[in-house]
């Protein structure tokens, strides 16, 4: 291909190609388009890398971005960069060498291609490329993971769980993905294959991807320290070599289900794009492109979630008198915390303490009388029990005194009842909305699995350790980062609690100086939040 490239540019053909994705380049002399773009081609020499033109600039860029034109009069036949698709019988048996094929192959004889033709492109793309990842997959399962389940004497269960999570679980739901797919695939006229179907069928399939990318940080921290031993080094090129896979490390084949997932939505955009509506695949493919987005979201945003459970673990070492189980035993995300006056039957007794909702669990904390920035421990709520219900202004019933701004939590198992009274209305709703969403994330996390590895929660101990001997233990009990909940007297806009001294509360105390972890958390907190615009800070 590269060669009748180079002969028709050589020749004086003028050589185009229409960007398929977004390039934002990263380097000088890159050439810069968004998708839907039409750059001449001016040097195709190198397989990865062309050189063209836009307009006035010039610049490389990368081969895979672009789909080929040329404005010659004959009907012209090339192959698509990313090259020949095996067969489905060869996918369905785990290989996918490549081969000639037709479906692979673009019409660039016509100077504007009709929306069947660049259909049926985007089909053979998709296709083409869950083959070839079909074969990455065979090839870590097959090439590194079996082979290290073999060798006790170098890895234990614990490394192997690290290094490759759930790979092979990937494989099986990828298999059967493919073959559903290759059902739909229709060889003669490629725009009129359906597959949108196949995305709705498998989507909680992908949710498994959740996992593997959580665990991916972990698992190149992992494969880091294990190869700065020379054994292993040579242990994984064996292993490649006698798999006969491209020359690319071991970390490089680990990526691509994380490249996968989030290509999806990108496929899914540019199929919907070249689908006129009255095509019987539009509402599927419509559909599907909104289920992969979602998956995508939910996936970084439990990303999101495991990068912060090291100041979870650091917020706990800092509160005083702490017992019984570690927060991260059950919960992975403050979603809100705020100061309350609390009544609790049988006592009746109106007591004042800072409340933590995390998933699962609401931990009660009492400020020193001094110092106030220093939070005790004093109970915990397993929010898995019990139900909220909303308190009217009066004379509330259950506990004989009159109440303002209030809510309650009763017990599912028993009479149990805690009543909570917030300083103002927004407080209260704000806090009846937090509680929904403690709900909503404990349900979704259910749903798809989602958890804490055991080594991921010694990674965050062994952190606060590391932090205590390098800067002494810190007494300042700072809340750990956490998305608000959406204000529900402003939709749109977010509260962000800062720790202990919102001034809703009005404390009397002045204020003090911040400790080093609170402004280190701070800092960390306030920057992830700064390109909000619309902040409500109480």
């Amino acid at each position: 291909m590269m060669m009748r490239m180079m002969m028709l540019i050589s020749g004086g053909s003028i050589v185009s190609a229409e960007a398929v994705w977004d390039h934002v380049t990263m380097a000088d002399r890159e050439l810069a388009f968004k998708a839907g773009d039409v750059i001449k081609v001016l040097d195709a020499s190198n397989k990865d890398w062309w050189w063209g033109q836009i307009d006035d600039e010039e610049g490389w860029f990368p081969a895979s971005f672009v789909r080929l034109w040329v404005n010659q009069e004959e009907s012209t036949m090339v192959e698509t960069v990313e090259g020949a698709s095996p067969s489905p019988s060869e996918v369905q048996n785990g290989h996918a060498e490549a081969s000639p094929s037709s479906s692979d192959c673009l019409c660039l004889g016509q100077t504007v291609q009709n929306r069947d033709q660049m259909r049926a492109n985007v089909i053979n793309e998709i296709m083409s490329t869950e083959r070839h990842y079909i074969k990455h997959l065979k090839d870590i399962c097959e090439g590194y993971f079996r082979q290290c389940k073999k060798r006790r004497d170098m890895f234990n269960d614990d490394q192997l769980r690290v290094i490759f999570g759930n790979i092979e679980d990937i494989y099986r739901f990828q298999m059967g993905f493919v073959r559903d797919l290759e059902k739909q695939y229709n060889t003669e006229e490629p725009h009129l294959s359906e597959i949108g179907p196949c995305f709705l069928e498998h989507q909680d399939g992908f949710w498994i991807y959740s996992e593997y990318c959580n665990n991916h940080v972990d698992a190149c921290m992992e494969l880091s320290r294990l190869m700065k031993d020379g054994r292993y080094q040579h242990f994984f090129e064996a292993c490649r070599l006698v798999q006969q896979m491209i020359d690319i490390a071991i970390d490089g084949f680990l990526l691509t289900p994380v490249q996968k997932i989030c290509k999806y939505p990108l496929q899914l955009a540019e199929l919907l794009k070249y689908t006129v509506q009255e095509h019987s695949d539009y509402r599927y493919v419509a559909a599907a492109l909104a289920v992969m987005r979602n998956v995508t979201q939910q996936i970084n945003e439990r990303k999101r979630r495991l990068e912060n459970i090291d100041k979870i673990a650091q917020w706990q070492a800092s509160v005083l008198d702490w017992e019984g189980d570690d927060i991260l035993d059950r919960s992975t995300e403050l979603v809100y915390t705020g100061e309350m006056s609390w009544i609790y039957q049988p006592y009746g007794r109106s007591q004042t303490r800072v409340f933590f909702l995390f998933d699962h669990q609401m931990v009660l904390c009492k400020k020193d009388l001094i110092r106030r920035d220093i939070l005790y421990y004093k109970g915990r709520m397993d929010m898995d029990r019990y139900n909220l219900v909303d308190a009217v202004d009066g004379r509330d019933d259950d506990f004989n005194v009159s109440v303002k701004n209030a809510f309650k939590l009763s017990n599912k198992d028993s009479d149990e009842i805690h009543i909570f009274l917030a300083k103002k209305l927004e407080e209260k709703l704000r806090w009846l909305k937090a509680f929904h969403e403690e709900r909503k994330m404990v349900q979704e996390d259910e749903k798809i699995g989602f958890e804490i590895s055991e080594y991921q929660k010694r990674q965050a101990a062994m952190t606060v350790r590391r932090m205590t001997k390098q800067k002494g233990k810190c007494h300042r009990s700072v809340p750990p980062g956490y998305p608000p909940p959406m204000d529900p007297m402003n939709p749109g806009q977010y509260l962000v609690g800062d720790g202990m001294e919102q001034s809703e509360f009005e404390f009397p105390e002045p204020e003090r100086c911040k400790s080093p972890f609170w402004q280190s958390f701070s800092r960390t907190f306030v920057s992830t939040f700064k390109t909000e615009e619309a902040l409500v800070i109480h």
